[in-house]
């Protein structure tokens, strides 16, 4: 490494946020900028550990100590092209991956760990702004054509290796806008819909089509598909949304977190969101009790909405336990643990409540107006297994709420249409099943991403996605892939 000692003589910093009063009233990011010898600095943090179990931690296999060192050493330019050897869209999860490499870090057994991805952003953004990420067109062409259904990260992921394969690439969204849950599931105060426009642009130039408004399955068939491309790569998500069937659920004001946020999304991009067709009424936090029911990230997100659109006031529910601040005992370094976090959107003015069941949603005239609560404990068997609810006596609360907004997670991907048509085998959880080289039980037909995995990261979206990409180039030429694999560790999809 470039500073072997660095880790000893720089404190771990991230860049510092603008002011929760400031940043409420709008949507833009919340980072101020970094020098860029701070910068430095972080990168010179990384220790010179001789086993990289941030390697293991990120299921891109990103090199992260290579360009760490380029970066102290300031070769911004080699850091990029060692960046973008395993990860085409770095400044996707430099802003929006949980950093599963930073729970991994050496040096985080006992100090804080090196700031790896605030680096990663780092090097996308000074790569852009230097005009280092330039279009990378195939030299050659192979005649081969295929669909790619779903432009989210394994979808854009997939479009992109294929292409530079020198196949002849159309990204089929049904969205008016391409980005999948990155456009119209993320908030723009955590990533500007810039970012995904300016790599767009790119990807453009590089070749690959890009089709909008389209629903296949509906205005495309299979036999549409058939007719036209010799594979096709489904990367359509996880996107049924986890319910909530109790008393009260069809009232209005009881909404999915994936109608709440794609409707603020759309109106922050300046649309007329009735207009559109995909929206009945319109969906606001404005003046009202909002209580998002759901702690992960996505209510974390609804949180962050609430606050921009004027909330009267935003509860969080979540049905689990409060989880310890520090590790747990039995989640170990390098593994991944289930801890206490605070998000940017918990800071700007939430109270959190767990262990609460919701019990019923309460309505007058049509309208919700409240819902009840009650504390709950957890009961585990002995032996393991599937806990049990125990509901607490005397802890049940009628609490004022206008919008409940549910942020349960997602069941699976939306199997009825075109993964029907081609009669494609789901697995026990209902996603696409696929074989080690990632085709479905329909010859031809591949999935990738949330589809066939389940719920999960933008890390392994993007994974998946080139690891399919992979093997369709093997289908379509009858020959080992090009194409780069995971570089990194193997690490088990499901």
């Amino acid at each position: 490494m470039g500073k072997i000692t660095g880790f000893m003589e720089f404190p771990r910093e991230l860049p510092k946020r603008r002011r929760v009063e400031e940043r409420i009233k709008d949507y833009k990011e919340l980072y101020l900028p970094v020098p860029e010898e701070k910068k430095k600095e972080q990168a010179a943090r990384c220790m010179n550990c001789g086993i990289p179990f941030c390697h293991t931690g990120c299921p891109l296999g990103n090199l992260i100590p290579d360009w760490n060192d380029l970066v102290y050493n300031d070769n911004w330019k080699g850091a990029i092209n060692q960046l973008h050897a395993t990860n085409n869209f770095p400044e996707f999860t430099g802003r929006l991956c949980p950093a599963p490499c930073e729970e991994a870090c050496v040096l985080g057994i006992n100090e804080p760990a090196v700031t790896i991805e605030e680096i990663e952003k780092s090097i996308i953004e000074k790569g852009f702004s230097e005009g280092w990420v330039k279009p990378e067109p195939p030299e050659s062409r192979t005649g081969k054509k295929v669909a790619v259904i779903g432009s989210g990260p394994s979808g854009l992921a997939a479009a992109q290796q294929l292409n530079r394969a020198g196949h002849l690439v159309t990204v089929y969204e049904r969205s008016d806008r391409i980005g999948g849950l990155l456009r119209y599931g993320i908030p723009h105060f955590k990533m500007e819909k810039t970012v995904i426009d300016r790599r767009l642009n790119i990807m453009k130039a590089e070749g690959i089509t890009f089709k909008t408004s389209v629903a296949v399955g509906t205005d495309i068939t299979k036999e549409d598909l058939e007719e036209e491309f010799d594979a096709v790569v489904f990367c359509g998500g996880s996107t049924k949304s986890r319910d909530l069937p109790i008393e009260g659920r069809e009232l209005d004001g009881v909404e999915f977190a994936m109608d709440f946020l794609p409707q603020s999304n759309a109106r922050v991009e300046g649309d007329d969101v009735l207009a559109k067709g995909r929206w009945t009424e319109e969906i606001l936090a404005t003046g009202k009790n909002v209580i998002v029911i759901g702690g992960g990230d996505t209510g974390s997100d609804c949180i962050g909405t609430s606050i921009r659109q004027g909330c009267a006031n935003v509860e969080n529910f979540e049905l689990m336990p409060m989880p310890p601040v520090g590790r747990p005992e039995h989640q170990p370094w390098p593994f991944w643990p289930m801890k206490f976090r605070t998000s940017t959107s918990h800071e700007e003015g939430c109270e959190r409540h767990y262990s609460v069941l919701t019990k019923r949603f309460i309505g007058e005239n049509g309208k919700l107006k409240g819902l009840e609560s009650v504390q709950i404990e957890m009961e585990i068997p002995e032996g393991g297994g599937r806990p049990s609810i125990k509901e607490l006596p005397g802890t049940e609360k009628i609490w004022p709420c206008e919008l409940a907004v549910l942020a349960l997670g997602f069941v699976g991907p939306e199997t009825d249409s075109i993964v029907a048509q081609y009669g494609c085998e789901l697995d026990a959880r209902g996603n696409v099943k696929v074989g080690d080289d990632w085709m479905s039980s329909t010859p031809g037909f591949f999935a990738a991403g949330d589809c066939q995995r389940g719920q999960s990261l933008i890390v392994w979206a993007i994974s998946d996605g080139r690891e399919c990409a992979a093997s369709v180039d093997e289908y379509l030429m009858q020959k080992p892939s090009e194409l780069p694999r995971k570089m990194g560790p193997e690490i088990p999809r499901v």
